[in-house]
């Protein structure tokens, strides 16, 4: 149909908002079980296998899918999987996106998928700045380049925003492949992940950090959803397959190393040593303090209300504005409370 296609390449011109690094965008097909067989679950990767499914590849390996029924495969993707038309057409039953605006701009455009769960508590998209012309904090990107990528100039216009710094105070320009702009001198700050240390090392110590949550822009990363039917017909197998993501998290939190052992296994072309050195920051993303309170996975409305208005704000919804209740649903969160609060 003419009209879903433009408004599907409408989404996906923006909603890609901060997955330019590092990001993977996950699609996972179920199939419910018979009594006697496990739930078979095809999880389809929208870009290459990395740290971002971590406590899958460790789920899958310890059996703690099997014990909850399921029966997973991980399928590596690349540029031109679309997860987020895969969940809503039904092809798949959950996707994991790595931003939750996405989400939120998905159901702007009348895609009927809602968040069930959030794998990183605080999204690790960060502007990086050398110790000689620092930047910390907002204010002092006033009369400054930014070099970030398109998709995150919305990210900018609400720090700016949220800060109360004029967008005429700053220059934004696009961002390179890597982080050359920054070193040269073009630019005094450049955008990406903190999970993304192999990318990072460039910069050496002198490098300053200021992350896009600490700018009070709080979004979610690495998050899970599904459509409306499948969470209103086989919440079962969605919780099923939280549980057993939440225990692989949890395994992994308490063993980092040999949770990169089996990641590096699993997908060989991974670098053991990058991976050693990313699997902190990856961890501390999953895990604190609202994990400490709610466990692995959790979500909260204010959080979600507060992205909406955000990007409410800005204009950047071209169809209706969603309300929290069209974008995320606690019920899955709620369902496996028990094991979450316990891994996390």
């Amino acid at each position: 149909m003419p009209e879903f296609r433009s408004t599907r390449r409408q989404f996906l011109q923006t909603a890609a908002t901060v997955g330019g690094l590092v990001a993977t965008h996950s699609l996972i097909n179920v199939t419910r079980a018979s009594a006697q067989s496990p739930a078979k679950v095809n999880m389809q990767l929208g870009w290459l296998a990395s740290n971002g499914i971590l406590g899958e590849v460790v789920a899958k390996a310890k059996g703690f899918y099997a014990e909850q029924g399921v029966e997973l495969e991980i399928t590596a993707g690349g540029p031109n999987v679309d997860g987020v038309a895969s969940v809503a057409s039904g092809q798949a039953m959950v996707g994991q996106t790595s931003s939750s605006p996405s989400v939120m701009l998905a159901r702007s455009a009348g895609i009927p998928i809602k968040a069930i769960a959030g794998g990183y508590q605080k999204h690790p998209f960060t502007y990086f700045s050398l110790a000689k012309d620092a930047i910390r904090e907002p204010k002092d990107m006033i009369g400054k380049t930014i070099a970030t990528q398109p998709t995150a100039y919305i990210l900018a216009r609400a720090l700016l925003a949220k800060n109360g710094i004029s967008e005429d105070q700053v220059t934004l320009v696009n961002m390179g492949a890597d982080m050359n702009q920054l070193l040269t001198g073009q630019a005094q700050a450049v955008t990406g992940w903190l999970t993304n240390t192999n990318a990072l090392k460039i910069l050496g110590d002198d490098r300053v950090d200021m992350m896009l949550w600490d700018t009070g822009i709080q979004l979610y990363a690495n998050v899970y959803f599904a459509n409306d039917k499948a969470i209103a017909e086989t919440p079962d197998v969605l919780a099923k397959f939280i549980t057993g993501s939440a225990m692989g998290w949890g395994y992994a939190k308490e063993n980092p190393e040999e949770a990169v052992e089996m990641l590096v296994a699993a997908y060989p072309n991974l670098d053991k040593a990058s991976e050693l050195e990313a699997v902190k920051p990856v961890l501390e993303f999953s895990f604190g303090e609202t994990t400490k309170a709610d466990g692995w996975g959790t979500m909260n409305r204010a959080n979600w209300e507060a992205q909406l208005k955000t990007y409410a704000d800005l204009d950047q919804f071209k169809g209706s504005v969603p309300t929290v209740d069209d974008i995320m649903t606690l019920s899955i969160l709620e369902a496996t409370a028990d094991i979450r609060k316990k891994v996390g």
